[in-house]
């Protein structure tokens, strides 16, 4: 069941909700912010009702678990209506599951995932109304801005972290597990950008059975988990890592990226981590026969064009932050971003209505014990295209190397270097 709407009265006006997210150096939940709005009845049925004969794309995985990561390059792709998906889950003999009928609902799982409500719900904009970020300080901001996402239990998301924004996640239906991780653990969680997706970096762990022979250091990653329940909202901070996974038959969930003023920065390291992987990729070679494109991309873009993208970021950065050069992210001592403006007098108001996600005393499948010498030896293995991609564009790398380019045009245009 979809959560209730009986109640509207809120624990904190927009004004303070977006303070105390300004503030928020790790994920929090706010489990009483969404009394009254109307989205939560957007269970998968109501959906249906809604979209009718529209087709929406799902991405279907298999149940078989192992101890690596299952991106979506190696998932099965339909097309079907939300009535033939949640036929298909039920397993209605006779019923109509259109093009799930290959897929035995007991050995996959199904998500449809990353859809945009402005484009799914064109046809119907009211609706756009019925998410109301607004609670949260973010003066018409509502379905327009926001992604739906309904899956089944098991449907989940890779381990990966957001380049751009923070995240603003409601649980509409059913519950899903989240299991994110600092970004000063970056290292431990083994970032790639293979397969490459604009703004998505990814880690090579399975976190839920990881293989500790190939990456060891992730015994000591620290992982924080919690299970959204309907009708919470679920903060997550800017570089958080996270893993979702579904906990019921039938989840619905709508999220929206808030933009933030570092996300200028991050888009030149996007575009120079795109032309870097087109050049290194798309060159033929024995061990570039892998599928290292993400479905949600549209294709490899030639060399020239992305050299373009590149020169326009690095401009569009400087122009949006007025004659002063962009200034490489502030982080502590714990690699948090600092922000401009901070006070040390404000404190996070943390309670029934606002509750910071704990952290666990260690990571899934981190207590396995390894005979001696079981980790991987790099220099056992034949160093590969992805191998080097992994090292040449680790965030760590590409921070310094944006850092670099924005310095050589602050240079250029006789602006004063960032520090």
């Amino acid at each position: 069941m979809a959560a209730s709407t009986s109640t509207s009265i809120k624990p904190f006006g927009p004004e303070e909700a977006r303070r105390i997210l300004h503030h928020l150096q790790q994920p929090a939940i706010f489990p009483n912010m969404t009394g009254g709005w109307p989205v939560l009845r957007w269970s998968a049925e109501h959906l249906s009702q809604c979209l009718r004969d529209k087709l929406v794309p799902f991405r279907l995985g298999s149940r078989e678990e192992g101890n690596a990561p299952l991106f979506e390059t190696q998932c099965s792709y339909v097309e079907a209506t939300l009535a033939q998906f949640l036929s298909w889950i039920r397993g209605q003999s006779g019923a109509d599951v259109g093009t799930f009928s290959p897929y035995p609902h007991s050995e996959f799982w199904a998500y449809a995932d990353y859809k945009y409500i402005a484009t799914l719900l064109a046809d119907q904009p009211v609706m756009f109304e019925d998410v109301k970020w607004d609670d949260f300080g973010f003066d018409g901001r509502n379905g327009r801005e926001s992604t739906l996402w309904v899956g089944t239990k098991g449907a989940n998301t890779p381990c990966h972290m957001d380049s751009y924004g923070c995240n603003l996640v409601l649980q509409v239906q059913g519950r899903k597990r989240w299991y994110l991780f600092p970004p000063e653990d970056t290292a431990k969680l083994y970032p790639t950008r293979i397969p490459y997706e604009e703004s998505s970096v990814f880690s090579q762990v399975d976190v839920l059975h990881p293989d500790l022979r190939r990456f060891p250091a992730f015994r000591g990653a620290a992982v924080h988990m919690v299970t959204l329940q309907p009708g919470q909202v679920l903060y997550v901070p800017r570089h958080w890592w996270h893993y979702v996974e579904s906990m019921d038959p039938v989840t619905v969930s709508v999220n929206s990226w808030i933009e933030l003023e570092s996300d200028d920065v991050a888009r030149v390291s996007e575009a120079v981590t795109k032309t870097i992987v087109c050049a290194l990729k798309g060159v033929p070679s024995d061990d570039n026969t892998d599928d290292w494109l993400n479905p949600t991309e549209e294709g490899a873009a030639p060399h020239s064009e992305n050299m373009q993208l590149v020169n326009m970021a690095v401009s569009a950065c400087a122009r949006r932050r007025g004659s002063r050069p962009c200034r490489a992210v502030k982080r502590d001592s714990d690699r948090r971003v600092r922000k401009d403006g901070d006070s040390a007098a404000f404190r996070v108001p943390y309670g029934a209505d606002l509750v910071a996600v704990s952290r666990h005393d260690e990571a899934p499948g981190s207590a396995e014990q390894l005979p001696p010498g079981a980790a991987e030896v790099w220099g056992q293995t034949t160093i590969t295209t992805n191998h080097l991609l992994d090292c040449l564009l680790h965030p760590d790398i590409m921070g310094r190397v944006t850092q670099l380019l924005l310095e050589r045009h602050a240079d250029k245009h006789n602006i004063a270097a960032p520090h």
